[in-house]
């Protein structure tokens, strides 16, 4: 099932059957992949009433109620709501779904016991304006990240100059396999959060991060077309399924 796509002048061919997936998925499990100190996430069957919302204890169908937060428990596309005192969400921001997008792979500097991703690894990696986003794959990338218990183990983040680079060179989309672009205890400063969404002196509402997802080392770095899938949630971040195509000779 293959399928064009212009942008910005140039065709690219597509092969529709061939996703490259590159979220984590959410699953009722300790070994699912947590961040910002909260608890795995629950699947309950609906038992009221005489109700029984699971099939194998003799309910005719499966009826569960799920409790999850969307920053905690894998991958996530947020948008400005996550640090404005507006109420944007990422159902009212998120118009377009399907971009160019470049995936690069960096490994993180120590800076003072610190692992940041520096303005001089995205000058090396990115041109102003060649996709809409970036997709950053950090080093070492092990499987382990799809079970990684995040909280207080300071993960890799991007510095404030690097964000600003990005920014300013046309980056509109950011996607990341860490918890968060900016480091996991810094007084609520969220400075690479607010430069990358101008906020609040322009909030950009059409700007999205994606945190915690995972690209596997099979998928080389380069140029794709990328699909987002989220939930129609009215809420500042929704579960996300990013996907990579490969663009064809």
């Amino acid at each position: 099932m293959k399928t064009t796509i212009k942008y910005r002048n140039t065709i690219f061919k597509i092969d529709l059957s061939k996703p490259l997936d590159i979220s984590i998925p959410l699953k009722a499990s300790d070994k699912n992949v947590t961040a910002w100190y909260v608890n795995p996430p629950e699947f309950t069957p609906v038992m009221e009433n005489g109700f029984v919302g699971d099939v194998n204890l003799g309910g005719a169908v499966n009826f569960r109620n799920i409790f999850f937060n969307p920053h905690g428990h894998g991958t996530h596309t947020e948008c400005v709501g996550h640090i404005s005192k507006e109420p944007y969400t990422i159902n009212q921001c998120m118009k377009q779904f399907t971009f160019l997008a470049k995936l690069v792979t960096v490994t993180p500097k120590n800076v003072d016991g610190d692992q940041v991703i520096m303005l001089d690894q995205m000058e090396a990696c990115w041109k102003k304006n060649e996709a809409d986003a970036i997709i950053i794959r950090t080093t070492p990338n092990g499987t382990d990240k799809l079970e990684m218990q995040y909280s207080s183990t300071n993960p890799p983040f991007i510095e404030a100059k690097a964000m600003r680079f990005l920014v300013d060179n046309g980056v509109k989309h950011l996607l990341i396999d860490t918890p968060s672009v900016d480091k996991e205890e810094d007084g609520g400063a969220l400075i690479s959060h607010h430069i990358f969404w101008n906020y609040p002196e322009n909030p950009q509402t059409e700007r999205t991060i994606s945190e915690l997802i995972y690209v596997p080392n099979a998928i080389k770095d380069g140029n794709y077309i990328l699909q987002f899938q989220i939930a129609s949630f009215e809420n500042d971040a929704s579960p996300s399924k990013p996907t990579l195509y490969e663009l064809e000779a």
